[in-house]
């Protein structure tokens, strides 16, 4: 009998620990398109927010000061210095209803790229996009490996947000998630790689950390399948203590 409740349990702790490579070796990265949400005050004029704007775990970056940080968790830097900035002007990407944004936003153009350095994994990130313009292209690294690319194309059709005073453009808030560990990232390229035209107009950056895959539906309670691999190898080596211990 007790060779048989062995077998049962090893093949449960097994079992688990097979469970849990498996969701974590799937290949898979989401986005999702939003019209976004207003900013917790509920000013319209600042252009589309996450909808996790202001929830645990979550933080901003608006560039309402003018600037993109240099230093910090997250740290962005122009690479060619074309005519790329942080600026102010009818192209911003607009609030979730179409209305201006009056604030600063982040703007790439003419083949450049801004690179974002992350401090840690990350399994979350979420842009106002708009006006999409041609060419534009993000691109997530786990170190040097590529995860995944996402341009205009992906986006443009699913735009929810048309607005008047941008000829009609594309807007809307776009949320950039890992579905599992494998596909975590800890640098974001933005291009517009067409030296000829259009640019790469973005706003109210929201990011998350995360070494597991992130639930869109649920996002505080990620399963994280490192930790659940982890609990399974402890669970089987403190059944495996027990045993011997009885046998002594």
């Amino acid at each position: 009998m007790m060779k048989f409740v062995s077998k049962v349990v090893c093949s449960l702790v097994i079992g688990t620990v097979a469970v849990a490579a498996t969701a974590g070796s799937a290949d898979a990265f989401s986005f999702k398109v939003t019209s976004g949400i207003a900013d917790i005050d509920g000013s319209t004029d600042r252009g589309a927010f996450s909808d996790f704007h202001g929830q645990d775990g979550f933080f901003n970056i608006n560039f309402d000061d003018g600037i993109a940080p240099t230093s910090g968790p997250v740290q962005y830097s122009f690479q060619n210095g074309n005519t790329s900035s942080v600026r102010n002007n009818v192209w911003a990407p607009t609030s979730l209803t179409g209305e201006r944004n009056k604030t600063d936003y982040l703007a790439v153009f003419n083949g450049d790229s801004v690179n974002i350095d992350l401090d840690e994994q990350f399994n979350y990130y979420g842009i106002a996009w708009g006006a999409i313009s041609d060419n534009n292209t993000f691109s997530f690294y786990n170190g040097s490996e590529l995860v995944k690319t996402i341009t205009t194309q992906d986006i443009d059709p699913v735009a929810p947000v048309r607005a008047s005073h941008q000829n009609g453009e594309g807007n809307g808030y776009v949320h950039f998630y890992a579905d599992n560990a494998n596909e975590t990232f800890n640098r974001i390229v933005i291009s517009q790689i067409s030296s000829v035209g259009g640019g790469f107009e973005t706003d109210n950056h929201s990011f998350r950390r995360g070494s597991g895959g992130f639930d869109y539906e649920n996002p505080t309670k990620t399963p994280e399948p490192a930790a659940m691999l982890g609990l399974a190898v402890a669970g089987g080596a403190a059944w495996l203590k027990r045993k011997r211990a009885a046998k002594a």
